[in-house]
């Protein structure tokens, strides 16, 4: 089990590192497919690590292909609903956007809300997102900021 920590916050690091230099709507979906198939990968895993190994890798492929068709209007439709469902969604129901322009659209599913061992108020959510009837599922936890706003955390 020590490893399969280790493991996961040494991803990570990597992956805010990488999100620091990030710049196309590519490596940011592969980026943030990764991070959520190594939390999925580790919380479904025995211990070995092989969970996680393999949820990053399905999460950064699938983060891949989403980033690359998501446009701006898109990622700014996604922030939006995320930010209100995680704020003042009701644990369990769903929140939906939708872009009539191309057809894109996804949803949003806050759980409970909890606060973690650094005091910050966090909730975690399920999130799909369909390009070309082609629905993709992720699961995340986001914690408030002091600003009000809500981030993608590893804990």
């Amino acid at each position: 089990m020590p490893n399969s920590i280790l493991f996961t916050k040494i991803i990570l690091i990597f992956a805010l590192i990488f999100s620091l230099v990030s710049c196309t709507k590519e490596e940011s979906g592969t980026l943030l497919g990764a991070v959520g198939g190594a939390l999925v990968g580790s919380a479904v895993s025995d211990g070995s690590g092989n969970g996680i190994v393999i949820g990053t890798l399905a999460g950064a492929i699938i983060g891949n292909r989403i980033g690359n068709q998501l446009d701006e209007d898109d990622r700014k439709r996604m922030y939006t609903t995320t930010q209100n469902a995680l704020e003042t969604g009701v644990s369990g129901t769903t929140s939906q956007w939708h872009n009539p322009d191309n057809g894109h659209a996804g949803s949003v599913t806050p759980q409970p809300s909890y606060t973690n061992n650094e005091g910050q108020y966090c909730r975690e959510y399920q999130q799909t997102v369909t390009i070309g009837g082609e629905p993709e599922t992720a699961y995340g936890t986001a914690c408030r900021q002091p600003d009000g706003t809500w981030k993608i955390t590893s804990s």
